[in-house]
């Protein structure tokens, strides 16, 4: 999909697959935020994405705070709870 050396340096450095980050980010594009089910999908995606599990209880924290707390709801923020930061 991508053939830029950029993308390929930062997949070398990170061990994602930036094609994977890209459709990723494009399914998120037109995504309902509000919606309990997608949040947990798009945790999910990111979780499986990024290597790091998120278990009952994290994904239970994570889909409160985004739903509830009226949190800003983007690919950066959930990569950041899923990563414990």
């Amino acid at each position: 999909m991508f053939n830029n050396s950029f993308f390929d340096n930062i997949g070398k450095k990170t061990g994602v697959d930036m094609n994977d980050v890209f459709q990723l980010a494009n399914s998120l594009q037109y995504a309902n935020f509000q919606d309990e089910e997608t949040v947990r999908q798009v945790i999910q995606q990111v979780s499986q994405l990024a290597g790091h599990p998120v278990t009952e209880d994290k994904e239970e924290q994570i889909v409160e705070a985004l739903l509830k707390n009226n949190m800003p709801i983007d690919f950066s923020t959930i990569s950041d709870m899923v990563n414990g930061k």
